[in-house]
């Protein structure tokens, strides 16, 4: 009997999607998550990095393992790595982490810190790096577009190779579906062109019939916005803050080949995505 592959973040839009990519392929899947339906697709158990009673029933027999970094944990050394050390004990030989576009030259975002503990881990290692989500706008930032017609998001007037979640999803899959051949990669999984939020903001003009601006606030505005408005605590909505600065000083408009060369297929555009989900930007009535 194979060993399962373990899924954190498995009620997530990536991990739920990796979980639903890989359970055909006949892989026992252990996933990291309270919601029991997931128990349709594998044994689902709780994990709480936090919380130490979670770790040894988690991490039991697993020798590849999915690590998404739960948002709300910033501080790596203290809320991550204890877990991860718990894991390499237990048996985990290969991580594949979803990391971030650009984590490799930034000493801000945790996800760097995560890659840094990684390699010096001992165990094997892929790195999934998506550029921003499309789906960062149906769901996080869509009550701006709904609601006020706009897109509030800090990065200026820098392009951004959004990639669809379905992509990078099957990019991850496809490494713990065969972890030896993704050892040691980084992956950096790209829409296939670079958008401004303007450019975005003109397309969803299109599929929805209005006008919807790109009010391009600052980073204290948004920071302020983040919290008060869309609800995050105030080290999530700074760690956002971060990740779109990186965006607003142009570092986040590099396109790679990787989708198509680990998927064998070319990466969803932009507008095709958003005329498949501009359900999340109408108003009722």
């Amino acid at each position: 009997m194979p060993s399962p592959l373990l899924i954190t973040g498995a009620s997530g839009r990536v991990g739920a999607r990796v979980a639903t990519l890989l359970a055909p392929q006949g892989h026992p899947l252990r996933l990291a998550t309270r919601d029991p339906r997931a128990a349709e697709l594998g044994e689902a158990v709780p994990l709480d990095f936090l919380d130490a009673a979670t770790w040894a029933r988690a991490f039991d027999g697993v020798e590849t393992m999915f690590l998404m970094r739960p948002p709300q944990l910033s501080n790596v050394r203290r809320d991550l790595v204890p877990a991860l050390e718990a894991a390499r004990s237990a048996g985990v030989r290969h991580v594949v982490f979803l990391s971030l576009q650009g984590a490799e030259g930034s000493r801000v975002v945790p996800h760097a810190r995560i890659e840094s503990w990684l390699r010096g881990s001992g165990m094997a290692w892929t790195f999934v790096r998506p550029s921003f989500f499309m789906e960062n706008l149906s769901t996080t930032h869509a009550v701006d577009i709904r609601d006020d017609d706009r897109i509030m998001l800090p990065a200026g007037r820098g392009a951004t190779s959004l990639v669809a979640t379905e992509d990078v999803a099957a990019v991850a899959a496809t490494a713990l579906a065969d972890p030896a051949a993704h050892a040691g990669r980084a992956w950096t999984p790209t829409g296939p062109a670079a958008l401004t939020y303007a450019e975005v903001a003109e397309v969803l003009s299109d599929v929805l019939g209005r006008p919807i601006s790109d009010a391009r606030p600052g980073a204290l505005r948004y920071a302020w916005h983040a919290h008060r408005r869309l609800g995050m605590p105030w080290g999530m909505a700074a760690v956002t803050t971060a990740i779109y600065s990186v965006a607003r000083l142009g570092k986040a408009d590099g396109l790679t080949d990787d989708v198509r060369t680990v998927l064998g297929r070319e990466p969803i555009g932009f507008q095709a995505w958003a005329r498949a989900n501009a359900g999340a930007w109408r108003r009722p009535g």
